[in-house]
């Protein structure tokens, strides 16, 4: 198949440090085209791929992505070569939706971001005939009548992250320091327990006052070691070490990345029940769900029975670039034959 896939401007493909969508753009984009298929990544000069590249700005930047002017011009490109592909795949959440009328069964997009805003809503409204994927099911929720085709979970690559044996024995909260992550309840689990808490986070200059104000405090408590943005190798060695991976989320997390990335180390999750987690983690087998931090302490104290073998082996099971890029094929298949 001809298959376009159209990135974001905030970030390379994939990026250097913090940014999963561009991330699971790179996954999906190179597993494509190890199955044969003839694609083309429309992203930023920075990026990296196997893929035909189209660059669509010299650099990613946080402001390029707000820019309306910069990604109008992205889609002009897009368009001008409709024909050449068979469907064209969109990253880049409702920001394309009016420059697309008549060619909406080739347009493809997955929605990576919340749907319980207003401009979502508002863009669903205007353009209910655009085929849209989900990356779970609860993600839906806010806006159950669009015209949604599949729901794709997220995948990796089956090498990108090997087993570990938990060695390090610490507590790993990683991702990003925000009111929704939480990461004040993993200092409160960490310390309560007495364990080493290692936090691999970045901090959006969005977040900058909620960490100076509530989570900087927090970070003198013992055993509480703040590490800062971890690239994928550091991100690979810290959850292969860890005993356990902290997810506290208090958001409706649409899928939460570093959950997969925790199973392909073997490493067990304890996340509270919000959004994406119970699709993701099976209780009993990649982890454990709580409601509460006493619940969150005692999950812990048991977490060694999950083997981690076992873990592993779900993630190859659901969770691989392979699968998601054989799901994705299907959509494609099923728009082209509408």
């Amino acid at each position: 198949m001809r298959i376009a896939q159209v990135a974001p401007l905030l970030e390379a493909v994939p990026p250097r440090l913090y940014g999963g969508t561009e991330r699971v753009i790179s996954w999906l984009t190179e597993a494509l085209v190890e199955d044969g298929h003839e694609v083309t990544l429309f992203a930023t000069g920075d990026s990296e791929t196997s893929a035909s590249h189209f660059v669509t700005r010299a650099e990613a930047s946080r402001s390029a992505g707000r820019d309306h002017a910069a990604l109008a011009d992205v889609f002009a490109h897009v368009r001008s070569q409709l024909d050449d592909f068979d469907i064209v795949h969109f990253h880049t959440e409702f920001a394309h939706f009016g420059a697309f009328p008549g060619a909406e069964n080739k347009c493809l997009t997955t929605l990576h971001l919340r749907l319980d805003r207003e401009e979502a809503a508002e863009a669903v409204a205007a353009h209910p005939e655009m085929p849209l994927v989900s990356i779970s099911n609860n993600q839906r929720l806010p806006l159950p009548d669009a015209r949604y085709v599949a729901t794709v979970p997220h995948g990796m690559p089956e090498d990108l992250i090997t087993e570990g044996d938990g060695s390090g024995g610490y507590l790993l909260f990683l991702g990003r320091i925000s009111p929704d992550k939480r990461p004040d309840r993993a200092i409160k689990v960490a310390s309560a327990l007495g364990m080493t808490l290692k936090i691999a986070a970045k901090v959006d200059a969005a977040d900058e006052r909620y960490f100076r104000e509530e989570i900087e405090p927090l970070l003198a408590t013992e055993g509480v070691e703040y590490l800062g943005e971890r690239d994928d190798s550091g991100k690979a060695d810290l959850l292969g070490k860890a005993k356990a991976l902290l997810f506290p989320i208090d958001w409706p997390e649409p899928f939460g990345l570093v959950m997969i990335e925790a199973m392909a180390a073997g490493t067990p999750i304890v996340a509270w029940r919000a959004g994406s987690v119970p699709e993701v983690i099976e209780p009993g087998v990649t982890g454990r769900i709580v409601e509460s931090l006493d619940e969150a302490v005692d999950a812990v104290r048991s977490i060694d029975d999950l083997p981690r073998h076992r873990i592993r082996q779900e993630f190859e099971r659901r969770f691989t670039a392979r699968r998601m890029a054989q799901d994705y094929v299907k959509v494609y298949q099923g728009l082209i034959g509408s």
